[in-house]
C-alpha cells in the first residue's frame, strides 16, 4: 500500500532536500496555460527561431500529453549564485549560470534519485524528468508548484534565492498534495523592462527573443542585427542585466554546489585567446561548460563584436 498524498508529499520534499535542492513543490497535473498565452506569444514570433517550441506546443501546455497518466509534477530549485571574479582587461562577460560545469550534467543524477524515490512510493508509479530540456513549462509549473513567483522579467523569482536557481521537473502518477500558488511580490517595480539593453522584455514578464541578448549570443546561429551589436555591451555569452537590477537578487547566498562556482577564466573570456582558438581547442577548452551551446562560430562572432565596439564600463 502506498502513502497518502499528504504523507507523500512530505516524503518528496524531505528527499529532494537530502539531493541537495533548495526547494521543492508540487502541483495538480493538467493544462497549465489554459488561456494559452505560450501560443499567442510564439503568434507574435517572440521566439525567433527556436522552432521547437511550437513543434511541442500541446505538449508543454499539458503534462499528461507527456506522461499519460500523470498526476502530479514536482519542481525543485538549486541555487547556482556566486560572487563574480574582478573584470580582467580585454575580456567578454559570460552569464552567472555559465561559470562552471554544465548544469544538466550537475543536476540530472540528484533529480533522477528523487525520481527514482517516488517511484518507490506506490504500485507502479512512473516518472519523467528534465532539467529544461523536455517539453515542460518549468517556470510555469515553479510557480503553479508554489517554488516562486513570475517576475516581471520572465523568470521565477524567490525571496530567499532572488532568480539565481536551475529548476528540475518530474512528472509523476504518483498523487501528491499541491502547494498553493506563489502570488507575484514584485510589486509596480519595473527595473529589468528598464534596465534591458535592448528592449527585449516588451511588457512585464514578455520577452522577445530576437531582441534578446542571450538569445542572441547563445541560440541565434545567424548574425545579430546590427542595430543591436553596440547593445551588447561587453556580453559574449548570455546577459545577467534584468537580474543583477532585481532587488530581489541583493541577499543572494552563494550555492554549496561547488560545480557552480566560477572556473578560472570562466566568468570573464579573454577575446585575443578566443579569436586564437581554432576549433578543436575551443572544444577543449569549454567542455562539460553551457558555453559549448553558443558553438565555436557562435563565440567567434560574439568576441569580434565584443572587441569591435569596446566594454561597457556601466
Amino acid at each position: 500500500m502506498g502513502l497518502g498524498a499528504e504523507q507523500a508529499a512530505c516524503a518528496v520534499k524531505a528527499a529532494a532536500a537530502k539531493q541537495g535542492f533548495d526547494a521543492c513543490g508540487m502541483a495538480d497535473a493538467g493544462p497549465v496555460d489554459p488561456d494559452d498565452r505560450f501560443g499567442a506569444w510564439l503568434a507574435r514570433g517572440f521566439h525567433a527561431d527556436m522552432d521547437w517550441l511550437a513543434r511541442t506546443k500541446e505538449l508543454r501546455q499539458d503534462a499528461r500529453r507527456k506522461l499519460p497518466g500523470a498526476r502530479s509534477v514536482v519542481v525543485v530549485a538549486r541555487n547556482y549564485y556566486a560572487e563574480r571574479p574582478a573584470a580582467p582587461d580585454g575580456a567578454g562577460r559570460v552569464s552567472r549560470y555559465a561559470w562552471g560545469r554544465d548544469y544538466h550534467r550537475v543536476l540530472r543524477k540528484p533529480l533522477r534519485r528523487l525520481a527514482d524515490r517516488i517511484s518507490q512510493m506506490g504500485d507502479h508509479v512512473r516518472c519523467y524528468c528534465c532539467v529544461d530540456t523536455g517539453p515542460v513549462m518549468e517556470r510555469e509549473w515553479a510557480v503553479r508548484a508554489g517554488v516562486g513567483w513570475p517576475g516581471k522579467n520572465g523568470l521565477v523569482l524567490r525571496e530567499d534565492l532572488g532568480s539565481w536557481f536551475f529548476l528540475g521537473v518530474i512528472l509523476t502518477t504518483l498523487q501528491l498534495a499541491p502547494d498553493r500558488p506563489a502570488a507575484s511580490r514584485c510589486g509596480t517595480c519595473q527595473r529589468c523592462l528598464e534596465a534591458c539593453p535592448t528592449g527585449a522584455l516588451v511588457a512585464p514578464g514578455v520577452l522577445d527573443a530576437r531582441r534578446c541578448i542571450s538569445y542572441l549570443t547563445i541560440e541565434n546561429r545567424g548574425t545579430i542585427p546590427r542595430a543591436i551589436e553596440a547593445r551588447l555591451g561587453d556580453w559574449v555569452f548570455g546577459c545577467d542585466v534584468c537580474q543583477e537590477v532585481c532587488p530581489w537578487n541583493r541577499k543572494a547566498r552563494q550555492t554549496s554546489q561547488r560545480d557552480f562556482l566560477p572556473r578560472e577564466g570562466q566568468a570573464f573570456l579573454d577575446l585575443d585567446a578566443l579569436a586564437r582558438m581554432d576549433h578543436a581547442a575551443f572544444d577543449e577548452r569549454f567542455a562539460g561548460t553551457p558555453i559549448r551551446r553558443a558553438t565555436y562560430h557562435g563565440m567567434l562572432r560574439n568576441a569580434g563584436i565584443v572587441r569591435r565596439f569596446g566594454r561597457d564600463e556601466g
